[in-house]
């Protein structure tokens, strides 16, 4: 018996349910994908990006890494950015954080080790621009949750200030930039209040969303209207 034939035994058992509820789906789905979405969030095993939002396959393009980073020269991230823009069409990116992860924590405290860590500073660099805000807080728990927010603050002020997106908003194409942060204790995810459309809504919009999440308790989002 080999080592992964329980996943392989799963894997026929799902697509054959699929294609017992839809004979066709994954015919179509061989012929073209077009998903409005593209996702960027967060490696962590416990965050699936199409359960959290119950999207079937090819419904979501998805980039992930440690804490949900998005870098200038990171070409990994950055081609994934682009053939979602330029040739998936997708008329909205998430940026994805959520509570509990794992290298937000080791950001705040220093606690990254090896190539890691070199990683994380950029999620350090968020902990010191906002070291004032996370001062204000009581516990340690809050000050990771916090953090996990304003780096997904941060992250879509870096997706808005790419010149892909910036190119698509030039030349009128529908795109809107969104921020939310998932929480792995009850399967919900939060608004940080950013949707940002143009080049005109980002700075004033990014800034709004910090001075609101200041203001809110944390791991609250924003409430639905």
């Amino acid at each position: 018996m080999g080592l992964l034939d329980k996943l392989l035994d799963k894997n026929r058992a799902w697509a054959d349910s699929i294609k017992s509820q839809d004979p066709d789906f994954f015919t179509r789905l061989s012929n073209q994908q077009a998903p409005e979405y593209l996702w960027i969030g967060c490696a962590d095993s416990r965050v699936p990006a199409n359960q959290i939002v119950d999207l079937m396959p090819g419904e979501l393009f998805v980039h992930r890494n440690v804490a949900n980073v998005v870098v200038h020269t990171d070409f990994n991230c950055l081609s994934v950015l682009q053939f979602a823009i330029d040739v998936l069409k997708v008329k909205h990116i998430l940026v994805v954080g959520h509570y509990g992860c794992g290298g937000v924590k080791a950001a705040l405290h220093n606690e990254g080790f090896g190539l890691i860590s070199n990683w994380l500073r950029h999620v350090q660099d968020v902990r010191d621009k906002h070291q004032h805000v996370l001062d204000g807080l009581a516990s340690d728990q809050d000050r990771i949750d916090r953090l996990c927010e304003l780096n997904v603050v941060e992250q879509v002020g870096h997706v808005c200030q790419n010149n892909i997106v910036q190119e698509a908003w030039r030349r009128a194409q529908p795109l809107t930039v969104h921020g939310f942060v998932y929480d792995v204790a009850d399967g919900i995810l939060r608004d940080m209040g950013l949707s940002i459309g143009s080049e005109g809504e980002r700075e004033s919009t990014r800034q709004n969303s910090v001075d609101e999440l200041v203001l809110r308790p944390v791991r609250s989002g924003r409430q639905k209207k």
